[in-house]
């Protein structure tokens, strides 16, 4: 839809693109007149995000028997206007995506109750909590709806209680109050709204002037917008968005701009010190440090989902689940044996997963991670299978972190500031790679798992064949990563830190 000014035609408005601007006005003009950049398109994890409050958002719809569903597609804007006045005039107790066209701009309500001759605006989010960016999203539509001429006395989030525990009695859903936020920032949605215009009216807004960076969302825009330079100041070792951008509001905008006697932590002075010498510095703390590495060692990773609506016994939403496992040990020959354990079909897969675990890591000395996340996964397997609970618990009480180790004793110029598996991988192994892997991410790993597992009884049997094959090839690179990044790093430690 768009709007005639004399004898111009300008793009229309909706909620999502006017909270747009209020986020990033470049993300908005964007969406307008680059839809098809390649930054702006879903990644797998993005479209599953997307799916999923979808899923929710019907879900929510059932808590209100009689509500009608304004049926029509997105792009049919003015018929979903005329329907929703309809559904207004009928009487109903509540419409879904209930729609209207009013100071320039459409909203679709995620759910209108009505309330004796008033209403409430429900805004339905798969999150566990109101969350900063959910007012503005609320308000818009507040805007919208008193202007077309409805007495909305309450605004109100819809989203997913964070003490349900599958199958409940909690219920699924909680309703929080927002009614006083959108009070308070509906003065601000004209000069929204015309500022959305005036970004659709004008160029490329070019990268954000500062004041929209560092604040608790994504942006797709990001890597676009950060100065690409490799030396950048956001590339020091702790230094997240906020802290960036106090620094470069001091005028530090990269690494040279710091002066001799700035206060920095250890692992960043680190950073600096072989960013200026172009060299890899190594501890000589390493060796003692490898000493919990030594004989039988396994090394482990999980791969996990996390569901919005959780599916199996004593789970919250968004609860970790692992599904998938792989496990190196070195034996005492020095040769290296593998175990991998994949989940097939619906069914919980916690007790097997569990027990395969169990089995394959018992003769392991020490078994090595990457980060603290495969403790966690294994407090979860506990707490669904507690008759395993002696034996998990010894594993945990063998488990060796290897990041604390590099974190600890190495640093090196192609870090950039990162001590994550990948970014530590290439420097150190660099014949060994993820490039060129059909999944190369846990993100990724974790949704083509899910649909694997949900909704893979439609697929046919060589596409679940290649997803089984793509996933076992990159969660077994997981732990062979580490195999060879331990290997190294005895290598490091035997040259007194030569290599």
């Amino acid at each position: 839809m768009t709007e005639q000014t004399g004898s111009t035609t300008r793009p229309h408005l909706s909620k999502s693109r006017v909270v747009a601007c209020w986020k990033c006005p470049r993300d908005l003009w964007w969406k307008v007149f680059k839809p098809d950049a390649p930054e702006l398109q879903p990644s797998v994890a993005d479209q599953d995000r997307m799916d999923q409050g979808t899923a929710v958002g019907v879900l929510a719809t059932k808590r209100f028997p009689g509500g009608v569903l304004v049926d029509l597609p997105y792009d049919q804007m003015r018929g979903k206007v005329e329907a929703t006045r309809e559904a207004l005039a009928a009487g109903a107790p509540a419409i879904f995506e209930a729609s209207f066209w009013e100071d320039e701009v459409f909203v679709a309500v995620d759910i209108l109750e009505r309330r004796g001759r008033a209403f409430r605006l429900i805004e339905v989010k798969a999150t566990t909590k109101v969350k900063e960016d959910h007012i503005p999203d609320a308000t818009v539509q507040l805007h919208v709806l008193r202007k077309a001429g409805l007495d909305v006395q309450e605004v109100a989030l819809m989203h997913l209680n964070r003490e349900y525990r599958h199958p409940g009695p909690e219920p699924l859903f909680a309703l929080t109050d927002i009614t006083a936020e959108a009070e308070g920032m509906l003065p601000e949605i004209p000069s929204l709204i015309q500022a959305s215009h005036d970004v659709l009216a004008g160029p490329d807004p070019g990268p954000c002037s500062g004041n929209q960076w560092g604040r608790p969302w994504e942006c797709a825009l990001d890597e676009s917008c950060w100065p690409d330079d490799p030396d950048h100041i956001r590339h020091l070792y702790g230094v997240g968005p906020k802290k960036a951008l106090s620094l470069m509001a001091d005028g530090i905008h990269t690494f040279h701009d710091l002066p001799p006697n700035a206060e920095v932590n250890e692992k960043a002075l680190r950073q600096l010190q072989v960013w200026r010498t172009g060299t890899m510095r190594v501890e000589p703390t390493l060796k003692d440090n490898l000493a919990p590495f030594q004989g039988r060692i396994g090394f482990l990773d999980f791969e996990t989902i996390m569901r919005a609506v959780p599916l199996w016994d004593g789970l919250a939403p968004y609860g970790l689940v692992p599904v998938q496992f792989s496990y190196h040990e070195r034996q005492p020959d020095g040769s290296y044996t593998h175990r991998e354990w994949l989940a097939e079909g619906s069914a919980d897969p916690r007790p097997e997963i569990a027990r395969a675990l169990v089995e394959a890591t018992k003769d392991a000395e020490r078994v090595a991670t990457y980060t603290a996340y495969e403790k966690r996964c294994i407090d979860a397997l506990k707490n669904a299978v507690p008759e395993l609970e002696p034996e998990l618990d010894h594993l945990i009480a063998r488990l060796v972190d290897l990041k604390k180790v590099v974190e600890k004793n190495v640093a090196h110029p192609d870090f950039m500031g990162s001590y994550s598996i990948k970014d530590v991988l290439t420097p150190l192994v660099p014949d060994l790679s993820y490039e060129g892997l059909a999944v190369a991410d846990g993100m990724t790993a974790s949704v083509k798992l899910a649909h694997m597992m949900l909704a893979g009884d439609s697929w046919t049997p060589a596409q679940r064949e290649a997803e089984r094959r793509d996933l076992l090839e990159y969660c077994k690179l997981d732990t062979e990563a580490m195999v060879r990044l331990l290997e190294r790093l005895e290598e490091l430690a035997e040259k007194g830190g030569q290599g």
